[in-house]
């Protein structure tokens, strides 16, 4: 229900606070009442961010993640809770996907000079990346949340990057909730999501990037209340080899790069993080599987497919009347 005049104006405030993170940059637009410190809410956000990168980061040789990834196999090692939530996540959406998503996919990722390895592709790092390896999922990596603890089965490269940006953005929101914030909205890169509405009563209106290298321009606008968003897509980083445009996101079952005619995926969830993992698994499962386990998932998705007349739009759920056409 929207605000009345008198409520809208007791929170009238509009104040934007922001900080870099994960190579890019985090932020909250706050609709809340001059009780509210600011400051306090600032280094607080900029924390919840700074812990999941130290955590989960495969830039940055001391994290979490990384400690795991050297371990030999069949070793036991110590995580953070958040951590093993997100690893218990990524491997819940690998089951569900078929594979689409996988978060075994580190050796491919630094391979194709995307990581923190290279900068470029390597023939031989590829190579070796593309050998048969034992079944990853439950099999490959065990996780003992109880105990805080986890161990791989199969030498196995972990990297979360398709999922652990949408769970700082969750963070986030718990931060905000915590200084008893009503009105909001989180962001970090393509992943956003809403606390509640805007003080007037409005949605947030959250701009779809239409999916074009080297142009930063508005295709819909999509309106949030109390939902996350997250955007996968091929057009921010990518290689052309010959005619084909390589994405710098990994697919599992082929052990390559996404090569298909979709340009882009956005799905509505309630947490960003299975916003942010569900965009990437279908991405990865192409126009056809995708669509097919979208709908079979009942999730909110919009598909902008490449084909020779230009972008198409497929939507299913909340989407499936597309974003918003953007004025002009």
């Amino acid at each position: 229900m929207p605000k009345t005049s008198s409520e809208a104006a007791a929170m009238g405030r509009h104040s934007t606070l922001h900080g870099p993170t994960m190579g890019t940059r985090w932020s909250a637009t706050v609709d809340t009442d001059s009780r509210l410190d600011l400051a306090a809410l600032r280094v607080d956000l900029a924390a919840a961010v700074a812990q999941v990168d130290e955590q989960m980061s495969p830039w940055k040789p001391d994290s979490d993640l990384m400690r795991l990834n050297r371990a030999p196999v069949g070793t036991w090692v110590d995580l953070p809770a958040e951590t093993l939530e997100v690893l218990d996540s990524a491997l819940d959406v690998q089951g569900l996907s078929a594979g689409a998503f996988d978060p075994c996919v580190g050796d491919l990722v630094d391979a194709w000079g995307f990581g923190a390895v290279r900068d470029a592709p390597d023939a031989a790092a590829i190579r070796a990346a593309r050998q048969p390896r034992p079944p990853t999922g439950q099999g490959g990596l065990e996780l003992e949340r109880s105990a805080g603890r986890a161990r791989k089965r199969a030498p196995l490269q972990l990297d979360l990057c398709g999922i652990a940006k949408g769970y700082a953005v969750d963070r986030m929101v718990a931060v905000l909730q915590r200084h008893g914030v009503r009105h909001a909205l989180a962001a970090l890169d393509g992943e956003l999501r809403a606390v509640g509405r805007q003080a007037s009563g409005a949605p947030w209106a959250v701009a779809l990037e239409r999916p074009e290298a080297g142009l930063r321009a508005v295709h819909g606008v999509i309106e949030l209340d109390d939902l996350a968003v997250a955007t996968s897509g091929d057009y921010r980083r990518f290689l052309r080899v010959g005619d084909a445009r390589l994405a710098h996101t990994m697919d599992p079952r082929r052990r390559a790069p996404v090569n298909n005619a979709v340009a882009s995926v956005t799905v509505l969830a309630r947490t960003c993080m299975h916003a942010d993992a569900w965009a990437t698994a279908l991405l990865v499962a192409g126009p056809d599987e995708g669509l097919a386990m979208a709908q079979g998932m009942g999730l909110d998705a919009l598909f902008l497919l490449r084909r020779a007349e230009g972008l198409v739009e497929l939507g299913l759920g909340r989407l499936g009347e597309s974003a918003e056409p953007a004025n002009g």
